[in-house]
């Protein structure tokens, strides 16, 4: 179609681990013969066992297809090593492809990792004149930009320092200002906006939504951080292992993301304190969490209260003054709340605790718990991460919602609407 900007078919990306070079002349015939072969017929098939193959060579992509159009933003997820980082050297030509074909219009701007198209001799000012002519832009088009690339950036100060004495944080503002805001028709994001502090990642956000909805201009978006892809991406593609194993929405793709990596662990107990988790203070025991599931339901949803106890054993010399804190997170380690016991005096022995999530407090989706010991209000003893996780399904009562509700608490907060009479 002629709004598709970006068209892969069948990528896949070989690499064989170990030893760069061939050992002989021989090696590199059967090389250069195997690329040369028609059809199917894969890198490693000259002369290698199945055995042989599997040890000296590594499938990092296997026949990835998709398509991108004009104005899309399209998140890639998945695991380390599922082969996203490789999927966006090949689209922006970096690497080549083993097999498959990739075609692309218009002109590429990526920023994969800190310094991209960088030269570390050179200023500030004049990378980004550079870069520019990277990209096939005249002098005096990039003059008309760098106005708008400095105070973007915020390394005003900087400008005529060699940028091998920036700090990685200065090189990604400078770095993500250029590809911005140098007009490419095509903006390829990896996780290297991970480097910038909270206030300039919001701020590349917003930049790439602006190009994408006001400019028309197509990103490619690759991040760990699930809350930016809902918030920026039309479309999603998860891959695992090299392969495209979902696609569609954002918050559909994200949810199947989540739902196959958590695994529900409702129980962890120990039955000796010599082989359980903690230190010379605390020992975990038990930790569990129930579902108070009403008379007519089996199911943890959002409506089911769910109680949080825990038993450990305290080993001090002498009586402490203990706290306990409960700490919930989403999935994607965003923290919900943080909630702790009173001030008590505990001398040795076995201590239980527990704390009621209510029912009706949380949103669907999967959620793990930690638990943190305090002694004297003021210095962590233990911390007992990541001990429970649990998913939540949605319940909706009687009501037809346009799509997911936002955010990942939902409170039953009655919300009334009344209309005056009014004479006309």
């Amino acid at each position: 179609m002629t709004d598709t900007v970006i068209s892969a078919e069948n990528i896949s990306k070989q690499y064989r681990l170990g030893v760069l070079d061939f050992t002989s002349l021989k090696d590199e015939w059967k090389m250069w013969w195997a690329k040369r072969s028609a059809g199917r017929r894969h890198l490693v098939n000259a002369g290698l066992s199945d055995e042989q193959i599997a040890e000296k060579y590594l499938w990092a992509l296997r026949n990835v297809t998709f398509d991108v159009k004009q104005g899309d933003v399209l998140g890639i997820i998945g695991k380390n090593g599922a082969g996203k980082s490789t999927l966006l050297k090949i689209l922006s030509r970096i690497s080549l492809p083993t097999t498959g074909t990739v075609k692309g219009k218009g002109r590429v701007a990526s920023l994969l990792e800190v310094g991209t198209g960088f030269h570390n001799e050179l200023t500030g000012r004049e990378n980004i004149f550079l870069n520019g002519q990277i990209l096939g832009m005249k002098k005096k088009e990039v003059a008309e930009k760098f106005d708008e690339i400095v105070d973007f950036s915020g390394i005003e100060k900087f400008l005529d320092t060699p940028i091998k004495r920036y700090s990685s944080g200065m090189y990604v503002r400078l770095a993500f200002a250029v590809a911005a805001h140098l007009d490419p028709e095509i903006l390829i994001v990896d996780e290297v906006l991970a480097v910038g502090d909270a206030e300039f990642q919001r701020k590349c956000i917003g930049k790439m939504k602006d190009s994408s909805a006001k400019e028309g201009k197509t990103i490619l978006f690759v991040s760990h951080n699930m809350q930016a892809v809902r918030n920026l991406c039309h479309r999603a593609i998860l891959l695992e292992r090299g392969k495209i194993v979902d696609e569609g929405k954002p918050d559909n793709v994200i949810a199947n993301y989540f739902n196959k990596e958590t695994n529900q662990c409702l129980v962890t107990e120990f039955d000796h304190a010599e082989s359980a988790p903690g230190n010379e203070y605390i020992r975990i025991k038990k930790v569990q969490l129930t579902p108070r599931y009403p008379d007519d339901i089996d199911i943890m949803d959002i409506r089911t209260p769910l109680l949080v106890s825990f038993e450990f054993w305290y080993n001090g010399q002498e009586e402490i003054n203990l706290m306990c804190g409960v700490h919930l997170f989403t999935i994607s380690g965003e923290c919900i709340f943080d909630v702790c016991s009173k001030k008590n005096d505990f001398k040795n022995g076995l201590i239980k605790g527990e704390c009621l999530i209510p029912g009706n407090f949380l949103n669907d989706g999967s959620y793990y718990i930690s638990l943190i010991f305090v002694k004297d209000s003021s210095k962590m003893i233990f911390y007992h991460e990541e001990c429970l996780s649990f998913h939540l399904e949605d319940y909706r009562e009687d009501i037809a919602w346009y799509g997911k509700w936002v955010g990942h608490v939902r409170p039953k907060f009655d919300v009334q609407l009344h209309q005056n009479k009014t004479e006309f």
